[in-house]
């Protein structure tokens, strides 16, 4: 019999290797394995089709309880949701589940025509980060979980308040949760979990990033600070001492528990409140360089950033206000806000000059006028010191040939010369003489000592009440808290001055440098008042003004000794 090949072997191997492979297949199935849970992918994976509601959650449901049974989550394409009410109109990105823009619809910015103004600045945050994005202590995970796509329920593209949106996605290990609350006010609230494997994780917090407020301000970004209530004091970092030095973009810590953190700027805030007394809220703040294309220089400019929320592996659950700085609506807060208006050293005296000029604008509906009645009352309130001063400087200038002898007499001693002491003698002797109180010398400075709290109360007031934020008062001024664009209030109120400076007679004894000096005085409050908020030009140039008219009236009624008969007596 003739040897098979090796090629005939190895046909017939191949045939019943595959004839029992078919009978095995057909007579003993295997059961069904499910398939394998696919690795946790980076954040430019491309998005895999999302799964269902019902079968998320009916695969969580039946997932065994072990560490890494996490499903995946996501949703395969971005998109926004718009949540509206009378106040706001909030825009939020299902891409990490943050927000794209906060805009408030009772303020406008500077735009023509007005736009409702915005208070996230969409170019610096597109490069540093979006508000509400996660902080987490990896840089790999935060960086995954906020470029994610997040499936959202409701799933609709516009609310009306109140109304209640969760963003959630899952890689398979790293597991995020938002829900955001929003009601008819300016507060909402917001829930985030943060979970790896199954586990809450460490340091997990709600971030404000890309900078905050109406970036039209001027010199925008340096007027935004950090701020924080710890142990009943309020703390206020500027940008210059946020984050480490020589590393701006490392977050520093401040922990709690505090009583309220946030960032902001001159008129908004974004303020972080503890929803229960069992939230230890912490404070992380940073800086980042934001780098401007404009002109043929490349340029960057500092950019505050914050993230709130507490450092326990616990989910968080915080009460955010985004609104305006406005001390009746921040006073309503729990715990209350109004300290975030800022009235500086004088705000016993600030508080009551803003609670007189909002109770006349009840009744002139124009903060322009209101200012100027408000200038009227204090000019007249301060009149009878007026007055005083007035007759201090008439006593004065009777007993000045006196004066003038006297000093004369001693100007060739020096200071430190003990002979210089005899000329004080003979002034008090000569005040007695005349029934004279040394004192009288600082009647005539009196009105103004007693005026500089007021202008440093006001100052604050009208620089930094958000109530006169684009409020117009007549012609040119369309903003009694921004600058006059063509200094006419400024140069006015110089002017104004410098007419009640030449009508105001020189009290006795005033040294001929003092005298100069008084004279130059309009010049010097030109350069420091012509950048000031047009609010506070407009009180001083009507306060000026109603001291022209009074100096006027005392001039007339009551005018002040001449010298003539100690100018005779010394010509003889």
């Amino acid at each position: 019999m003739k040897e098979m090949s090796d090629q005939a072997r190895g046909v017939i191997f191949v045939l019943v290797a595959m004839l029992i492979l078919f009978a095995w297949q057909h007579y003993y199935k295997p059961p069904v394995v499910p398939p394998a849970q696919k690795p946790a992918e980076s954040a430019q994976t491309t998005p895999q089709p999302a799964l269902p509601q019902s079968a998320a959650a009916t695969t969580k449901a039946s997932a065994p309880s072990s560490a890494t049974s996490v499903p995946v989550i996501r949703a395969n394409e971005e998109k926004t949701v718009v949540v509206e009410s009378s106040l706001y109109r909030v825009e939020l990105s299902n891409r990490g589940g943050v927000v794209k823009s906060w805009k408030l619809k009772k303020y406008f910015d500077d735009q023509k025509p007005p736009r409702e103004l915005d208070l996230v600045n969409a170019d610096v945050a597109n490069e540093l980060g979006w508000p509400f994005s996660i902080f987490l202590t990896d840089p790999q995970q935060e960086a995954q979980a906020n470029s994610a796509l997040y499936q959202i329920t409701p799933a609709t593209d516009h609310l009306d308040v109140p109304a209640t949106i969760t963003f959630h996605w899952s890689d398979g290990h790293l597991e995020v949760t938002k829900k955001l609350t929003f009601n008819e006010s300016y507060e909402m609230s917001i829930q985030t979990a943060v979970q790896f494997d199954g586990k809450p994780m460490e340091g997990s917090t709600v971030a404000w990033r890309g900078g905050f407020g109406d970036k039209a301000v001027y010199k925008a970004s340096s007027l935004v600070n950090v701020f924080y209530k710890l142990n009943g004091k309020l703390e206020i970092l500027p940008l210059k001492k946020l984050g480490v030095p020589n590393n701006q973009i490392q977050p520093v810590l401040q922990p709690g528990p505090l009583e309220f953190t946030g960032i902001e700027d001159q008129f908004f805030t974004a303020a972080f409140l503890p929803d229960s007394t069992d939230l230890s809220l912490s404070l992380w703040h940073w800086t980042q360089f934001h780098h401007i294309t404009a002109g043929d220089k490349p340029e960057s400019e500092q950019v505050a950033e914050i993230a709130a929320g507490s450092p326990l592996p616990q989910p968080l659950q915080m009460r955010v206000f985004v609104g305006p700085k406005d001390l009746t609506l921040l006073s309503k807060e729990k715990p209350p806000l109004d300290e975030l208006v800022q009235f500086g050293w004088w705000g016993f005296i600030a508080k009551p000059l803003f609670e007189i000029l909002k109770w006349i604008h009840r009744y002139i509906p124009n903060y322009g006028w209101a200012i100027v009645v408000l200038t009227l009352v204090i000019n007249i309130a301060m009149f009878p010191l007026k007055m005083k001063s007035w007759r201090s400087m008439q006593q004065m200038q009777k007993i000045a040939p006196e004066m003038r002898q006297i000093q004369d007499r001693y100007k060739k001693y020096s200071f430190n010369d003990p002979r210089k002491r005899k000329m004080q003698d003979e002034m008090t002797e000569l005040y007695q003489r005349h029934g004279i109180s040394p004192m009288t010398q600082l009647g005539g400075c009196l009105p103004m000592l007693l005026q500089m709290p007021i202008w440093i109360a006001l100052w604050r007031v009208l620089n930094g009440a958000i109530e006169l934020r684009h409020a117009a008062w007549m012609g040119w001024i369309h903003d009694l808290s921004a600058a006059d664009p063509y200094y006419i209030l400024p140069v006015s109120m110089t002017i104004a001055m410098y007419l009640m400076t030449k009508m105001t007679p020189t009290p006795a004894g005033v040294d001929p440098a003092q005298q100069k000096m008084m004279a130059l005085m309009p010049l010097m409050m030109l350069f420091f008042f012509y950048k000031m908020s047009s609010g506070l030009n407009l009180y001083m140039f009507t306060s000026n003004l109603v001291g022209v008219a009074q100096q006027w009236y005392l001039n007339r009624t009551n005018p002040l000794p001449t010298n003539s008969k100690f100018k005779k007596k010394k010509t003889e």
